[in-house]
């Protein structure tokens, strides 16, 4: 009698293990995969960095200082394995100041402002960023459901034992949280 409860205890048991493993297989795939599009927006975003400077480097050769941190941090950001999010976030919260700046610099140069090919480029990297807003939404909606489910019980006492890894969110920059109206 003894051996059959022990046996259904376990059973249970393993199956209640199991459910929460799921879970956090589950939460941890999201999480990666919500990754993944922002990775997908970010080398958008690097394609068409380029393209933008150049057009605005012919109007603004004085700025040249402005567009080669853009390149170098460009380049850093690239260089920088897609599972270091932490390090890759504050790469990119660098590149969105910068690219930011070019936006004050279009506006000294009303040449600049009505230029198609500059229009173009800018519509393009608002869509980019309009895309890059969700994809960061839509991680840290994942990342809280992974943490969220991760630290509450019962499935925190088991977490150790489980693989749960913690997330971190993809923060707003200093600046994205201070502008109102951006004329981008």
């Amino acid at each position: 009698m003894i051996n059959i409860v022990s046996l259904i205890i376990s059973a249970i048991l393993i199956v209640f293990l199991g459910i929460i493993f799921n879970r956090f297989v589950s939460n941890r795939n999201h999480v990666k995969d919500a990754w993944s599009n922002i990775d997908v927006f970010l080398k958008k975003r690097y394609e068409l960095i380029p393209s933008l400077v150049s057009v605005v480097k012919g109007y603004a050769k004085h700025e040249l200082q402005t567009f080669e941190k853009i390149s170098e941090v460009r380049s850093n950001a690239m260089k920088i394995p897609e599972n270091n999010i932490h390090e890759k976030a504050n790469a990119e919260k660098e590149l969105s100041q910068l690219i930011n700046s070019i936006t004050i610099i279009q506006e000294s140069y009303p040449d600049l402002k009505a230029d198609l090919s500059f229009i173009k480029l800018q519509k393009q990297m608002a869509d980019i960023e309009q895309d890059l807003e969700k994809s960061r939404r839509y991680y840290n909606a994942c990342v809280r459901e992974n943490n969220t489910f991760g630290e509450s019980f019962p499935a925190s006492m088991f977490r150790r034992l489980l693989w749960y890894k913690h997330y971190d969110f993809f923060s707003a920059l200093s600046h994205e949280r201070n502008i109102n109206n951006v004329d981008f």
